[in-house]
C-alpha cells in the first residue's frame, strides 16, 4: 500500500497575492475532501499551522478530512514560534523527528 502525504508551509498557496493564496488554500483542501482519494496525512509547516487554530476559515475541511482518516499533524516548534498552541482545535502537534519519519515512510510527497 503506497502512503503519499502533503505538505503545507503557509496559510496561502503560491506567492503574490495572500488574499488569492488563502482563498487557494481553501479551494485546495474542499477538493482535497471531496475527492476520493485522500492522502494518508497532511503536514503543516510554519504559518500553515494558524490553519489548525480556532480562527480557521478551513475547519470544515480540515473536520471532514480527519474525519475520513486522514492524520493531521503540526509542527511542534512552529507552534511554539507562533505561540498558538492552546488555539490549536484539530491535528496531532509532532516533533520533527516524526516529520522526518512520516516523510521517510510515504511513497509521495505533495507541495502544493
Amino acid at each position: 500500500m503506497t502512503k503519499t502525504t502533503v505538505i503545507l508551509h503557509s496559510e496561502s498557496l503560491g506567492r503574490g497575492s495572500d488574499e488569492l493564496g488563502k482563498t487557494m488554500t481553501g479551494a485546495f483542501l474542499r477538493k482535497l475532501w471531496a475527492s476520493a482519494k485522500k492522502p494518508d496525512t497532511i503536514i503543516f509547516y510554519n504559518s500553515a499551522v494558524h490553519l489548525l487554530t480556532d480562527k480557521s476559515s478551513v475547519l470544515d475541511a480540515l473536520t471532514g478530512l480527519s474525519k475520513a482518516g486522514v492524520e493531521l499533524v503540526a509542527c511542534q516548534t512552529c507552534i511554539g514560534f507562533y505561540e498558538i498552541e492552546k488555539k490549536i482545535v484539530i491535528g496531532r502537534i509532532v516533533d520533527m523527528a516524526e516529520i522526518v519519519s512520516i516523510l521517510m515512510k510515504s511513497d509521495t510527497v505533495i507541495t502544493p
